[in-house]
Formats: C-alpha cells, structure tokens, sequence
C-alpha cells in the first residue's frame, strides 16, 4: 500500500435501540497523505466515528474502505498494520518503561505470544529518537506528565508504522507548548507521507495544521472543505451556539469567542 485512504459510504450507529444514532448516515472521502479534521462540539460523535473506521464498533449501515478495500476484507492485525490509533485516553495496566510501552506498538507484526526482535528494538529506539523523547526512554510511563504521556502515545502509534494515522482529541489537557509539539510532529508526519486524520473540539487546532475540515454536530457531517471554506463566523457560531470571530493573524485563521 503506497498511500492511505479511508471511505466511509452512510455510516450509521446508535448504542442503544431506543436511543438516536451516534453517528447518522455520514459520508466521507479522507485524502491520502494529508491532514484533515473533524472538528465539532462535545458529544458530536466524533470519537465513535473513529472507533468505527477503526473497526472497534459495527456500524448498523454503511461501510468502510480501508485504501478502496471494504474493512470487512482484512483481519484484525492486517488493519493494525494499515491504520494506528492514538486514543484520547488510555489506560496502561502494568508499569512499563517508555520504551518497553513503544514496543507494544510493533505488535501487529508479531505472532502470538512471540517476543520483539532486534530490528523492532531497533523501530522503537529511532522513533523516540525523531520525536526528542530518548531521554525518557527508561522512565516508568506512570511517572509521566500529561504531555509526556500524550507524546508516548504517539510514538507507540508511530511504532505500527501505519499509513493511516487516528488521533482522538490529541491536544485535550495540554499546556500551549505541548499542544504545539504535538501538532507539529503530525504535520511533519503528513510531510512524510502518512495519511492524518484527527479529532478535536477546537478549532484553532485545526486551522494549525488542517489541510481539510469537516465540521460534525449530532452525528451529522455539517460542512467540509478547507480551513477558509468551513471555518467561518456564522458556521462555527451555528455548530457551538455562541458568538465567534474568526480573524487573520499573519496569514493563519484564528478563532476566538466574541
């Protein structure tokens, strides 16, 4: 597979059969070997669209392409080695090192119960090596802060060596310099190639790094297209029910509340 592509043809899903769907008859194309967001307020249903490319949750109708090919195609660890995730919160059971913990991101590439090889060491050393994160490799993952953990679990992600990369709301809870770290090495990663497809409640976020926005409010795809094409005053003020301005600051879309 030279570059990632996902398509999602009237995806729907609801938790419960009482209840109105999570995600409601959505349609999408997500460009190969760009960076788009999906962008919307709490509760959106952004994070169960995710799960469902993913493959985590069944959707009740529609379909997935995973590079033109239906999810239904590939198995669990086929799909493990084409698309990674890096979810908005994880719960990491045992004390791993942050080395050993990267490691467990080369596991779509291994048999069960058979250990890391050296050129899996290897994959793991060089890519907390390219995020600045050596110094950390020994440190326990619980020990970590809240940006350090966020960074980790990137660079677990980035060990599937997956051409499709999910992130759930990578930038919730960080400081300004981290989410600036954070986003910066997905725009380098989309330079390099590798398809980026993010979550998040922010839209400054978005105009960051964004080369495509899709806007989702109650399950539903309101608007996509650029930064300027979506990310204007009355759309943004529509989709978060509050007053917003929407200026330009040396060339970069910035969003503020009125």
């Amino acid at each position: 597979m030279k570059c990632g592509a996902l398509s999602l043809k009237n995806i729907s899903f609801r938790y419960h059969v009482e209840e109105s769907n999570v995600v409601d008859a959505v349609s999408l194309e997500i460009p190969a070997q760009k960076v788009t967001a999906i962008l919307g307020p709490n509760g959106a249903g952004k994070t169960s669209l995710l799960h469902i490319i993913l493959g985590f949750i069944k959707p009740h109708t529609g379909q997935v392409l995973v590079a033109g090919k239906p999810h239904s195609d590939y198995s669990k660890q086929k799909i493990s080695q084409l698309v990674g995730l890096v979810p908005q919160h994880e719960t990491i059971p045992f004390n791993f090192s942050v080395f050993e913990y990267v490691v467990l991101g080369r596991s779509p590439y291994l048999e069960p119960f058979q250990m890391p090889r050296e050129a899996d060491y290897q994959i793991a050393n060089q890519i907390l090596g390219d995020l600045g994160l050596s110094r950390l490799s020994r440190k326990p993952v619980t020990e970590l802060s809240g940006g350090e953990r966020q960074m980790i679990h990137l660079a677990r992600a980035l060990a599937q060596q997956t051409e499709i990369l999910l992130l759930d709301e990578p930038t919730t809870h960080l400081d300004l310099g981290n989410q600036s770290r954070i986003l910066s090495a997905l725009r380098d990663l989309s330079v390099q190639g590798i398809t980026i497809l993010f979550t998040t409640h922010d839209p400054n976020a978005a105009t960051f790094i964004a080369d495509n926005v899709i806007l989702m409010n109650k399950g539903r795809i309101v608007e996509q297209g650029s930064v300027a094409e979506t990310l204007t005053e009355e759309k943004l003020s529509a989709i978060y029910r509050v007053p917003v301005l929407v200026e330009q600051h040396n060339g970069r879309v910035m969003v503020m509340m009125k």
